[in-house]
Order: C-alpha cells, then structure tokens, then sequence
C-alpha cells in the first residue's frame, strides 16, 4: 500500500512544505532552505506532469499531448511575464524568453537525447515535422533579427511599430502554423506508430490532472524563481545570467522533465514537440504577444534584444536543426547539444 500511494504522498507533503515554506519565509526559512525544499517538490511535479502528459498523448497523440504540455508549461511562464512587462522590466523578460528558447533547443532536447539514446541505439520521429520545425526555428532567428538591425536607424517610436507590426505577422504565422500541422497536414505530420501501453487514467482524467499539475508547476515555479534575487547577489551573478539561465532551468524543471521521460520510454515525437515546440512558442507567440499586451500598460515592449541574446539563439537554432532535421537521434547527438549549452553559459556568465 505505501509503495503503491508512495508517490502520491510526496508529491502532496513537498507541494504543501514547499507552500508553507514559501509563505512563512524568514527567519523560519532561510531562501536556502526555500530552493532546496521547491527543488524536491519540483521532481515529484515533474513526475505528475509527465505522467498527466503520457495519458493524454495515449488518447490525442503524441504531437498534441506534447504540444498541450508545452502550451500548459509555457502558460505559466506567460502569466509570470505579463506582471514584469506591466512592471517594464523589459531586459529581464527579454532574458527569460531567451533562456526558454534555448533552454529548450539546447538543454531539454540535449538530455532528452541524451538519456533516450542510452537506452535507445537510435529513436526516430516524423521527418516531415522536423523538417517544417527547422524552417520554424530559422523565421524566428530571422524575426527576431531584423527589429535589432534596423534598431540605430529608426526612432524610437519607428521601433515600436517595427515591433508591433512583426508581432502580429508571428502570432498570424504561428497560428497558420497550428491549423497547418494539426487539421490540413495532420496526417502527413502524424508520429511513427509506438506503443503506448495501457493509459494510467480516463481520457477526462488525463486532461484534468494534466491542467492540475500545470498549475502546481506555475506555483512552483514562482516561487523558486522568488529564491533566487538573493542566490544572484549573495555569488554575484548577471542580470543577464539570472534571466537567461537560473529562470530559465528552474522555472521550467517540471516541464523539461516531461521531455526526458518521453524520450527514456521511446517517445521521442512527444519529447521533441515538448522542447522544440516550446522554443517555437515562445518565439512565435509569447514574445510577440507580449510586445501587444505592453501597449495596453501604456509602455510599449519591443523586439530588439542584445547582440548577446541574439547570437545565443541563432546558435542553439542552428545546431538544434542540423540534428533534428533527418527524423532520428542518437546519444552522442544530445552530448552536441549540452556542449553547446555549456558553452554559451559559460559566456554569458563571464558576461
């Protein structure tokens, strides 16, 4: 009985000491103690919200199971950048969008690779959609670009405009994007057949734990990311750092947890619609929907990010395709990836 409910009980008594932690605060708990506390109760969430993610992508598919975790996860992510763009901490959202794309392309999609192929001597998924993917990941490298290079040569209100005017042709594309690979095309982008096994809950289950346990990691990921102002100054950590890469791990360690479960159990079209599909989310939705929502604040967000942030996506775009384009991984695929992450953090911490 406890090694069947073993599970259960600890993700409930983490969620409810990470709570309590949280809200006592100090002196009781130290931001130490904080992190260290959410830190566990973000491996038992991950585990609900791989779990939630698996049953649904029984019933909808792998692609569409991925695609509602990462919308889910990303959701969150969202939430938490609409108060610090109403806040205009602009410099700050632009480095968590940055950390989420390549957090995604680089990390998730590196240890997905990584611990999929070491079980696996080589996992495959559509071809066609890794293609389409690649051509994705280069219109927001690309989307991205353009508003920077024209930044010195056009005013500042001549900038927002070039920002909201770009926002609104991604958010279109993306949204063709959707229409495009799950109704015109679905069958052609469709997964190679694997077996699922036995779901682990109803179809309405499924979908309902899959919304509770995004919600949990909204909380958690709050307030982890709430530890983490004094971890950066107490080891003098960047702005740019903080954003692009601490944010970025910890607030969404549930969701690229879902990516490495899929991938160790040979689902490798659900882990790549989790990690790749959220970089593209992110690029194509978020952060122009942000740039639209900032007008609503009275004080308009663009899309001009640093030269640093921008090489630094280009980067894990570029490598992230080279590999996923031929339809199949293998282990040493994903060291490529990590590498490639552990360079640009260095950098960016050195920054």
């Amino acid at each position: 009985m406890i090694k069947r409910y073993g599970f259960t009980i600890g993700l409930v008594l983490s969620f409810l000491l990470s709570a309590v932690a949280h809200y006592i605060g100090e002196p009781a708990f130290s931001p130490t103690v904080q992190f260290f506390i959410s830190a566990v109760a973000v491996i038992f969430v991950a585990g609900f919200l791989g779990k939630a993610t698996e049953s649904v992508a029984h019933y909808a598919g792998e692609r569409l199971g991925g695609f509602l975790n990462a919308t889910f996860g990303n959701a969150a992510e969202l939430i938490i950048a609409i108060f610090l763009v109403r806040n205009g901490a602009f410099e700050v959202v632009k480095a968590s969008i940055t950390g989420s794309i390549i957090g995604n392309m680089l990390l998730v999609l590196g240890l997905s690779v990584l611990l999929g192929g070491l079980k696996f001597k080589e996992q495959t998924f559509n071809v066609k959609l890794a293609g389409h993917n690649s051509s994705l990941m280069l219109l927001a490298v690309i989307a991205l670009f353009i508003p920077a290079a024209f930044t010195r040569s056009l005013t500042t209100l001549e900038n927002e405009e070039l920002s909201v005017i770009v926002s609104g042709i991604l958010i279109v594309a993306y949204l063709l994007w959707l229409y495009f690979s799950m109704v015109t095309h679905k069958n052609e982008l469709a997964d190679e057949v694997v077996e699922h096994g036995e779901p682990a809950w109803s179809k309405g289950m499924s979908v309902a734990f899959l919304i509770l346990a995004t919600v949990m990691v909204a909380f958690e990921s709050e307030w982890l990311v709430s530890t983490l102002e004094q971890f950066s100054h107490q080891f003098g950590l960047s702005e740019l750092f903080v954003g692009a890469f601490l944010i970025a791990i910890v607030g969404n360690a549930a969701e690229h947890s879902a990516a490495i479960l899929m991938a160790r159990k040979n689902k490798m079209g659900a882990a790549i619609e989790i990690a790749i599909g959220s970089s593209l989310q992110i690029a194509l939705f978020v952060a122009p929907l942000l740039v639209l929502l900032s007008l609503f604040f009275g004080n308009p967000m663009d899309l001009v990010f640093t030269t640093y942030e921008l090489v630094a996506i280009g980067v894990a775009a570029f490598i992230a395709s080279s590999i996923s384009r031929d339809g199949n991984t293998t282990w040493y695929e994903g060291v490529l990836l990590l590498v490639v992450y552990l360079i640009i953090g260095i950098a960016f911490y050195l920054v």
